[in-house]
């Protein structure tokens, strides 16, 4: 890893220059022994992030319920509840690129664990509704910014390598999302059955994370402070500026505006579908299964399946569509699974569990793919940030209705009918924006024609 980091910063001597081997080769003999280990410790970050990107989110479904009980929420409050990670990427995420300019990437990510670990450790006994919904919108900003920069933090540290990259942290994702899924409940009654320790007791895996991602930042912060004074940094650590000048393709300009790419505008809208389907499933499948019969316990464990689909998808899919010309092939396998997962949890809830389970795990792994496609829909890293920023706080914008619409239509129907209904048909639109998210082309040769 180091000797491609090194490839990334320094230019390829010239042809006169290739008999002269011994100083070409001297950079990377002083380069210090640290990193390496800086390198290592980024790859530690990165899955240690990403564990943490959704716990907040799916641990809250098993213990719905109880939550509803103990704060006395109604349908509608609690489809609220469920509607707040989507309201908090559409309006923090939009930040993060400004903020990672300002601070650096590795900053706002860290800032992103500690808000996570306050969040999560408050939410449980904030004392009421509005109280619990503050706390979780603390946690949802640090994961909001976390989801915008670990793209553009995987462009920049591992250009050659990002395929491998997403599906490591992607499939770190899953494992969170599942994690948090299966555990909680047997984890609650382990703790002495009260729901609040149960959610809060997450907020020690931001904790872990936030310790690799301290030394991260200040590293970065001081590599920054140096090249604001004019002097080498101490690492070879791959910078943003380091990266666009050693860069094959010009940087996009800084009037590049994805409002005007038809690209980025079916990314968006791929990011937000995916998404509204991913948040109704965390947040109200657990209880489809409960009201079909299901234990708490069981339910828990049927969302872990759904999200453990994503452990190993996450790392085949990013690799496979980036060997495609077009992603919008796999886009349609995934919503045609969603489709008949969704079709099964209407008919037979509880006869077929498991199967439909399976299915929607496997339609969710729309994520990967989206930030997948992210990476491969832009030239250089700061394409990446701006494109990343865009299709994930307009697609996170568009997903708000989703989970609050599930709960209003269960209230006024009285059953799961027409909310699995809705759920169905927003899979056709997500199907048709896949197909043009994926052509391959760049937002860059888009706008620049």
């Amino acid at each position: 890893m180091p000797v491609d980091e090194t490839r990334t910063l320094s230019p390829e001597p010239s042809t006169a220059q290739k008999p002269r081997t011994a100083p070409a080769a001297a950079p990377r003999k002083n380069t210090p022994v640290y990193s390496v280990w800086l390198v290592r410790l980024m790859v530690v970050g990165l899955v240690l992030a990403a564990l943490n990107l959704r716990p907040a989110i799916t641990s809250l479904g098993p213990l719905l319920e109880e939550v509803r009980k103990g704060l006395g929420m109604s349908g509608a409050v609690a489809g609220l509840v469920t509607s707040v990670p989507s309201v908090c990427f559409a309006v923090f995420g939009i930040m993060a690129p400004r903020l990672a300019r300002r601070f650096g990437p590795a900053s706002i990510v860290c800032a992103g664990m500690a808000a996570i670990a306050v969040g999560l450790f408050l939410r449980p006994f904030a004392g009421g509704t509005a109280g619990f919904l503050a706390a979780s919108a603390l946690a949802l900003v640090g994961i909001a910014v976390s989801n915008i920069l670990l793209p553009a933090i995987v462009k920049q540290w591992f250009p050659d390598r990002v395929s491998t990259m997403t599906g490591l942290y992607s499939m770190a994702l899953a494992i969170g999302t599942s994690l948090a899924a299966l555990s909680t409940v047997p984890m609650t009654k382990a703790l002495g059955g009260s729901w609040q320790t149960g959610l809060a007791v997450w907020g020690i895996l931001a904790v872990l994370a936030l310790c690799v991602w301290l030394p991260l930042a200040v590293r970065h912060g001081r590599d920054r402070g140096r090249s604001a004074a004019g002097t080498k940094p101490e690492t070879e650590t791959p910078d943003v500026e380091a990266l666009e000048s050693a860069a094959e393709t010009p940087a996009p300009a800084p009037a590049l505006r994805m409002v005007r790419s038809r690209t980025a505008w079916a990314l968006a809208c791929f990011f937000g579908l995916q998404a509204t389907a991913a948040y109704i499933t965390m947040g109200w499948m657990p209880q489809i299964f409960r009201d079909a019969g299901i234990s708490a316990g069981t339910a828990g464990v049927l969302l872990a399946l759904t999200m453990a689909m994503g452990v190993p998808l996450a790392f085949v899919i990013p690799r496979v569509a980036t060997r495609l010309t077009h992603q919008g092939p796999v886009a349609v396998v995934l919503g045609l699974c969603g489709l008949s997962g969704y079709a099964g949890l209407y008919l037979a809830p509880a006869g077929g569990a498991w199967a439909w389970a399976l299915l929607l795990g496997i339609s969710n792994c729309a994520f990967p793919l989206a930030l997948t496609m992210i990476g491969l829909r832009a030239k250089s890293h700061q394409g990446v940030v701006k494109l990343s920023a865009f299709a994930q706080s307009i697609g996170y914008l568009i997903s708000i209705p989703g989970p609050l619409l599930i709960g209003v239509l269960h209230d006024a129907s009285g059953g799961w009918g027409l909310p699995i209904a809705l759920m169905a048909a927003l899979m056709v639109p997500q199907m048709v924006v896949g197909v043009l998210a994926g052509r391959n082309r760049t937002v860059e040769r888009e706008l620049a024609a």
